[in-house]
């Protein structure tokens, strides 16, 4: 028997970063939402756990043995062992939380053929701050590292959008470091598109001085007919949402003939 699960691209509607921590962390607000595509993970009942990963950019994942699905694996006690195989088409360090995604895409499996330990959440926020949005892949908002969630319902699932991505890998590290550290005010109130519109993400700037491609995307994503233009998480991925699929489809088919060098993903909000 094998089970396949997809590892949702996560993407960051708006991200406000109010305070650095004393731990060194970072107090953040906000909403997360997923598109309906990303990696794929192929998971079977071994004798012991086993990854294999493959795709586009399995090789970003220096050590496949150490990555978020290993590791995820790890902290769920099963009877078994899973040979999971993981198709990586999200590039690595991109700000869709693609690892995180593919953790999440783990608890998944091993709930499906075990069940989760009622602490599953505390393992996952154990693996990365985004892994427990992950989990479920639904629209929600963080706050905190981004591991304390806060259910919204969505006003925006079936939005087309697409993701572009220079083909340049950004550190999250270097990106807050580069923060001004600024509070600019918190998440705004409201339905995930009034504070998707309303909302802003205060690393867009200081990724662009790391990686000023970003500017481009952006600056390509806003000659189309979409109605929002952001980058997501720390970067270097940009999104654009659309209110038709004609709209995102000319979009998408503009942005590849005139960059046909950059990555891109077209879906729907999930």
């Amino acid at each position: 028997m094998t089970l396949t699960e997809t590892a949702y691209a996560k993407i960051n509607l708006a991200l406000h970063v109010r305070r650095r921590r004393e731990d060194g962390y970072h107090e953040l607000e906000t909403l997360f939402a997923f598109v309906d595509a990303g990696d794929t993970l192929s998971a079977a009942p071994a004798d012991e756990d086993r990854v294999t990963t493959v795709g586009e950019f399995a090789t970003g994942i220096d050590n496949p043995f150490d990555n978020l699905v290993a590791k995820a694996l790890s902290v769920l006690p099963r009877a078994e062992g899973l040979e999971i195989t993981l198709e990586k088409d999200l590039p690595v360090a991109a700000g869709l939380g693609g690892g995180s995604a593919d953790a999440g895409a783990v608890f998944r499996l091993v709930e499906q053929l075990h069940g989760l330990p009622d602490d599953w959440q505390t393992r996952a926020a154990k693996l990365g701050a985004d892994v427990p949005c992950c989990v479920r892949s639904e629209t929600v908002i963080g706050r905190g590292t981004g591991t304390e969630l806060e259910p919204i319902e969505s006003d925006l699932t079936g939005t087309p959008v697409l993701l572009v991505n220079p083909r340049i890998p950004l550190a999250t590290g270097p990106v807050f470091k580069a923060w001004d550290q600024i509070d600019n005010g918190p998440l705004p109130e409201g339905t995930a598109r009034q504070i998707t519109l309303e909302g802003r993400n205060d690393l867009e700037a200081p990724a662009i001085t790391l990686i000023p491609a970003i500017a481009k995307v952006l600056e390509q994503l806003g000659k189309g007919q979409a109605w929002l233009t952001r980058m997501s998480g720390s970067g270097a991925t940009c999104f654009a949402l659309y209110d038709t699929l004609d709209a995102r489809d000319a979009a998408a088919a503009q942005l590849t003939n005139a960059h046909p060098e950059w990555w891109t993903l077209a879906g729907k909000l999930r």
